[in-house]
């Protein structure tokens, strides 16, 4: 079964490159740094690094805390973090960019190759990888079992449709894959319970909870997200739209149409989740007749103006806590959601779709707390806004809710790390 998934996947790898081409037109990133892709790096050969690998922007954001946690606690040894999309090396780049070189290494994660994951595994010598939430590679696990490196995942979680994809594969095959990994970090007892069903043995799976719970506030994000507001309009109320796909955008705008004539000052603040559709969307609203201004431009908001394009990468925390009342996207299209927490966090009260199958633990949590409301169709989410806009000191209030539901969850992080120190500890003293 190896032999074969790796010669399809040598079949295909003109098609990935040629997929990486595609994708550059939108995204200019995509074609640089392929080589990365293929197992070539550019920094100096390591020995016994650490290594974490985050697939995109919601892993990157989970990841980093850990990252700091893991520097302090084991400050001479060399952390390798890869990410899969150049967002999430964006956002890795923007956290450690002091650093980089220095104990911090990044690059792209090399494809399933076996000679292209050799070669990587060689050139960083981990003794311990770190994969966040989800992904399960047969090469990359085969070479870390072999080669006895400790093998995490990480807050992990297992939706029900990638549950029935893994149990297609051959019973035998996915037994020897799983065998590599050494510990799961279940994000909920659901998680544990899945990963438990795809075959992974009690004694190998745990539940500490979501460390996305335990997101490190930047210092500085209240006096930003103050200033912001200034630009935005000290006294208009300002609702957030973040991380939308497409065909939300459109239907944002139909809810903010409707809201406009009862609350002629609002805002509406619209941050599309990828930015290779930051000139789509604004040209979407523009068609519409709205006025807007684009974050790009540096340039204050006038009265006159209604919709705030977020149009910048890394600042969407600074957004949010300019903000009064947040829409967090990938919910009204089946994607499955985006972290709530943030905004959580920043005490703001949140609604979303009904597709958050990829939050559902913690969308579960804020609903309880009815710090966020879940609508199902836009005349339910123009109600949900209207109730908001219409009493201040509700939506306040809510605000309050959320934040309490992300204070009393906190803890994962910790359990995390020492997990982590207890495994490293164990192998230390083979």
């Amino acid at each position: 079964m190896y032999f074969f998934y790796s010669l399809l996947l040598t079949l295909c790898l003109p098609l990935l490159l040629l997929s990486l081409w595609l994708k550059s037109w939108r995204v200019p990133a995509y074609r640089h740094r392929w080589q990365e892709r293929l197992g070539w790096v550019k920094f100096p050969p390591l020995t016994q690094s650490i290594w974490i690998h985050a697939v995109s922007v919601g892993e990157s954001v989970a990841a980093v805390p850990l990252i700091l946690q893991l520097q302090d606690c084991y400050r001479d040894t060399p952390i390798v973090v890869t990410t899969t999309t150049p967002t999430g090396s964006a956002r890795i780049q923007a956290a450690f960019k002091s650093q980089l070189g220095q104990q911090i290494f990044h690059c792209y994660l090399p494809y399933d190759y076996p000679w292209a994951i050799k070669r990587f595994i060689g050139h960083i010598q981990p003794k311990l990888l770190i994969v966040m939430e989800t992904e399960i590679w047969p090469n990359l696990f085969r070479y870390c079992g072999a080669q006895n490196i400790l093998l995490v995942i990480a807050n992990a979680r297992l939706s029900m449709r990638s549950l029935r994809g893994y149990l297609k594969l051959p019973q035998r095959w996915r037994a020897q894959i799983l065998s590599n990994i050494t510990c799961i970090a279940a994000q909920s007892a659901l998680d544990a319970a899945r990963y438990q069903t795809l075959g992974i043995p009690d004694s190998r799976v745990q539940n500490i909870g979501n460390i996305k719970f335990d997101l490190s506030l930047p210092s500085d994000v209240s006096s930003k997200g103050q200033q912001l507001r200034q630009q935005l309009g000290p006294n208009r109320p300002v609702w957030i739209a973040a991380s939308t796909h497409s065909k939300e955008e459109s239907q944002i705008l139909q809810v903010f149409a409707q809201l406009k004539p009862q609350f002629p000052d609002l805002l509406l603040f619209l941050v599309p989740r990828h930015p290779q559709r930051f000139a789509e969307v604004a040209q979407l609203c523009q068609a519409q007749g709205w006025s807007i201004v684009k974050r790009s431009a540096q340039q204050n908001c006038q009265p006159s103006d209604d919709i705030f394009i977020g149009d910048s990468m890394g600042e969407l925390l600074y957004f949010y806590a300019a903000s009064d009342m947040a829409f967090v996207g990938g919910s009204l299209v089946p994607v499955g959601g985006h972290n709530m927490l943030e905004p959580a966090a920043l005490k703001l009260p949140i609604v979303c779709g009904p597709h958050c199958f990829n939050f559902i633990r913690i969308s579960e949590l804020l609903l309880e707390a009815k710090g966020m409301r879940c609508i199902h169709h836009l005349e339910e989410l123009t109600s949900v806004l209207t109730q908001w806009l219409s009493d201040p000191s509700l939506s306040k209030q809510l605000g309050a809710q959320a934040a309490t539901v992300v204070e009393q969850n906190q803890g994962a992080l910790k359990r995390l790390s020492h997990l982590i120190e207890h495994l490293l500890e164990a192998t230390n003293k083979r």
